[in-house]
């Protein structure tokens, strides 16, 4: 019997991943281990390798779809064995059919005849996904054939039908959506794409309403909130959706920061500190300072808090997938230099797409730092289960009064997100005090 290529499961969080390239072909020869394909998740992508040796028989799924984890995607077996019966619901690809009997002759052979079992357009003859698409896109199912296995309508055949749409400029998709329009199958537009003036009026409903606007824009790309975007997204809404966010706004005297990294910048190449950055010195003094505040290095689940004594610190890294979190295990035990050389080796793997699932798991406290892009304030959105972020902003003069004169003195921005359900405005504020005198006297943090 045919052997069984599935999902791989990655981390706790990972619910599905998309396929972002197949490396073998049905027919080709595999030996044990050999990758299959690459799928992504929304925090690296991973390789799946073949469980056995064989013939990859059949793949289930096509390049992009969105695979939840532990479904079969592929069969690997010995030429000519069945893959009949593992094909999962909601495959995109069909398994390739049985031998066939001789194909009839005469009237017979010009009728077609009905997969038994598929019902176009009903529930039962569409996948999920295919019907999902359908609704967000107004298709009517109703007439279309499906390609899937038994004939089941599948994703392809809704795009197809999409695609077979005619072709509006956005005005004229905006002025049939409101109602009262209707398009011709051509337009006069580029490639026959339907203008404004193309439409034809129907019977107004309500004569008051405002004439629409038909003035023509330019060219729109519509982009799909899908794969790792649509996991970022759903993200960032269940954050604010579930907790009790409060931000609080500080700064902190950084010229010990800006002297410090002015003299490693300078200092021997053997030392290995020309490459610490001001990043890197903040994420430092937090994981010295962090451990003095119990309650905000914490996870809250299932109506439970977990403190930790260990710091695990993550920090966001902007991808071009979008934006990912490694931590740094035990964070607090790390030297500075080591610290520093871990945190750009975690960024580097990130950026990549390479991060293993442990890589990104476990973080107790997160830092986001957009002062590089001279952003002065903001507000970090929690990474839940923690209870508190920290985002880090530019460096700005501050005036001051020093002995009964003004001074501009050089402060960086710090903003606490903190869950207000279980962690109080009061030890927020004191943490980021501490950060604060942290920061100014970081030479006696590094002695620490």
């Amino acid at each position: 019997m045919a052997t069984a290529v599935v999902m791989p499961k990655q981390g706790q969080t990972v619910e599905s991943c998309i396929i972002v390239e197949w490396k073998k072909a049905p027919g080709d020869t595999v030996a044990e281990g050999d990758i299959l394909c690459e799928v992504e998740t929304d925090k690296a992508v991973v390789e799946v390798p073949s469980p056995v040796a064989g013939t990859l028989l059949a793949r289930f799924f096509e390049v992009g779809d969105d695979v939840p984890v532990l479904t079969t995607i592929a069969a690997v077996g010995q030429p000519g064995e069945s893959v009949e019966g593992l094909a999962p619901e909601g495959a995109t690809s069909a398994a390739p059919p049985p031998a066939a009997a001789p194909a009839p002759t005469g009237p017979a052979a010009a009728a077609p005849v009905p997969a038994k079992g598929a019902t176009p357009g009903g529930a039962a003859g569409i996948s999920p996904r295919a019907r999902h698409l359908a609704a967000q896109r107004q298709v009517d199912v109703s007439a279309l054939q499906g390609s899937g296995p038994q004939g089941r309508i599948i994703e392809r055949d809704i795009q197809a039908a999409i695609a077979a749409q005619p072709k509006l400029s956005p005005v004229a998709r905006a002025m049939v959506e409101r109602g009262g329009f209707t398009a011709p199958p051509q337009g006069s537009g580029p490639g026959g794409r339907v203008m404004a003036r193309d439409l034809s009026a129907e019977p107004a409903v309500h004569p008051e309403a405002p004439k629409p606007r038909t003035a023509e824009v330019g060219e729109m790309t519509a982009i799909p909130v899908k794969g790792v975007r649509r996991v970022i997204a759903d993200r960032m809404l269940a954050s604010l959706q579930t907790t009790a966010q409060l931000t609080l706004n500080s700064s902190a005297d950084a010229r010990a920061l800006m002297t410090l990294r002015k003299r490693f910048k300078a200092s021997n190449p053997a030392l290995g500190l020309q490459g610490v950055t001001i990043n890197d010195l903040v994420l430092y003094a937090v994981t010295r300072v962090l451990p003095q505040h119990p309650t905000l290095n914490a996870l809250f689940q299932d109506d439970t808090i977990y403190q930790y004594s260990e710091v695990n610190l993550g920090f966001a890294v902007d991808t071009p997938r979008g934006l990912v979190v490694p931590v740094v295990h035990e964070a607090n035990r790390l030297s500075l230099r080591t610290l520093a050389e871990e945190s750009k080796r975690l960024a580097a793997t990130a950026q990549a797409g390479r991060s293993t699932p442990d890589e990104l798991a476990g973080g107790t406290f997160t830092v986001t730092n957009l002062g590089h892009l001279g952003v002065e304030h903001f507000t970090p959105i929690l990474n839940p289960p923690q209870v508190a972020i920290l985002g880090v902003s530019t460096i700005n003069l501050k005036p001051l009064e020093v002995d009964g004169e003004l001074e501009f003195i050089p402060h960086i921005g710090l903003s606490l997100t903190i869950n207000h359900q279980v962690v109080d405005g009061a030890p927020g504020a004191r943490f980021l005090q501490a950060l604060g005198r942290g920061l100014a006297e970081l030479d006696l943090l590094l002695a620490i």
